[in-house]
């Protein structure tokens, strides 16, 4: 095997593999598994593409600052080229995207910038004006992957050539988002000249104005926002090339994040939310085929990087993708029930460093304490601080030496509008049958029951993405 003298060379040539597990229908389905690069997605393609260019043109020189709007992976793939050839880099970020890219970019050297998902292009705020603002402010370089040539041009000569190669030149579809529009706009060229029977398929997030541009010839205003990442648009890109696009489906966050999760069970590849796109449109595409075909869709990126998000059963169910069966009482506003083995919580043996630990890990400000099954206390983050303040040896104390012995109590049978009015006073409050303790109710845990009453269509659709062959 191949000793790379640098991490960059290891990028691209990355294998095939075909979908075995998952009905097809009359036709064979392929994943590009871009999830092998070294910075775990296809953008590390156009990363190093896009920064050599600028270099052989006299743009940018080692020590220069590099300005980038990025969903994430755009930006993991110039980090990775930014720390090999010494360039700083300054990227903004919707602050929608996972918290695991975030920690990446940053460990990477990256500085990133958070700025908000519900604005659209035109806005101060929208994160590539405020990307190209930055870059004007600082004197720095804008790389601009949404109207940079050298983002398709990246795909024309590595992604599609590799695809074609591999299919043997024996391909009749291939199935892919859109976020740049690099990929598609950098394939289109290729097939168009090489193989121009090949049916490009747009796989785009409900919401975003692509498919409807597509199937429609027009393009409209945004329609809702949407929880997958890195693919969708509420704009066309300058390079965007759409000409060569044939047909173009319309994937829900419920459906795209059931096919990611139900590949990572039958497939064993760990992918993102963008490929639960692509792989769902894909389905879709195969299944309605009357003959055979032979079918290539993405791996985008690494799933590692949606851990908290869609591979997270507790965010799956904050958001309204699980239902749980209602029980017509306060248990439906239980984040994390007790019976059921979800509630995080604490002995008063002990230490309050223990408590601490669990409280800073999972974001939370109140742990119930329990002797056994029986709810004897609440500790707090304020309740350690009232505690500890003063005296930081105190942080190996026992939990029950800081804890409230006095809980506020509620009968599971409590109607909520009472519920709400008991919170306005209190941050929490813990629900009970007679003597056995159910869980505590927080006041995000009121917002998030009253979020799910707006999902229930959603919750719908992704139960009924789940029943489909396997």
């Amino acid at each position: 095997m191949k000793i790379y003298t640098n991490v960059l060379e290891m990028v691209g040539q990355t294998p095939m593999l075909e979908v075995n597990n998952i009905d097809t229908g009359p036709c064979r389905l392929f994943l590009k598994l871009e999830l092998m690069n070294p910075g775990g997605s296809i953008k590390d393609r156009i990363g190093i593409s896009m920064i050599a260019a600028a270099e052989n043109r006299g743009d940018i020189k080692p020590g220069d600052t590099i300005v980038e709007a990025t969903a994430g992976n755009t930006g993991l793939g110039l980090a990775l080229a930014a720390a090999q050839k010494r360039y700083n880099l300054i990227l903004v970020l919707p602050d929608k995207m996972s918290q695991e890219k975030i920690f990446n970019l940053r460990a990477m050297g990256a500085e990133v910038i958070l700025t908000r998902s519900d604005v659209d292009k035109g806005h101060p705020e929208y994160y590539q004006d405020m990307a190209e603002h930055i870059a004007r402010q600082r004197g720095a370089f804008f790389i601009n992957q949404f109207g940079n040539p050298d983002n398709p041009k990246a795909h024309e000569e590595t992604t599609a050539p590799e695809i074609w190669e591999q299919m043997d030149h024996d391909l009749d579809a291939v199935v892919l988002g859109v976020g740049s529009s690099g990929t598609i706009t950098g394939l289109s060229t290729f097939f168009r000249r090489v193989a121009p029977h090949v049916t490009i398929v747009l796989a785009d997030p409900v919401g975003s104005v692509l498919a409807g541009y597509v199937n429609t010839g027009k393009l409209q205003s945004p329609e809702a926002s949407w929880l997958v990442e890195g693919i969708g648009e509420d704009f066309l890109p300058p390079i965007c090339d759409l000409s060569f696009t044939n047909k173009a489906f319309s994937i829900t966050d419920a459906e795209s994040f059931a096919a990611a999760r139900q590949l990572l069970k039958v497939e064993g590849l760990l992918v993102g939310s963008s490929t639960g796109t692509c792989l769902a449109a894909a389905l879709r595409y195969c299944r309605e085929q009357p003959t055979p075909q032979r079918v290539v869709t993405f791996a985008c990126d690494t799933g590692n990087k949606y851990l908290s998000k869609l591979f997270n059963d507790f965010w799956m169910e904050d958001e309204g993708f699980f239902s749980r069966k209602p029980t017509d009482d306060l248990r439906d506003l239980i984040g994390r029930r007790h019976e059921l083995h979800a509630t995080l919580c604490v002995g008063s043996e002990d230490i309050l460093t223990t408590a601490h630990n669990r409280l800073r890990n999972a974001g939370f400000s109140q742990l119930p304490v329990m002797d056994g099954d029986r709810l004897v206390g609440v500790l707090t983050e304020e309740d350690i601080i009232q505690y500890v303040y003063g005296a930081p040896d105190r942080m190996t104390a026992l939990v029950k030496d800081a804890m409230q012995t006095s809980v506020h109590c509620v009968d599971k049978a409590m109607p909520i509008d009472r519920l709400v009015s008991r919170l306005k006073a209190v941050p929490y409050t813990a629900v009970m049958d007679g003597r056995r303790f159910l869980g505590l109710i927080t006041r995000s845990d009121v917002l998030n029951y009253l979020r799910k009453q707006l999902r229930e269509n959603t919750t719908v659709n992704y139960e009924n993405s789940m029943e489909g062959p396997a």
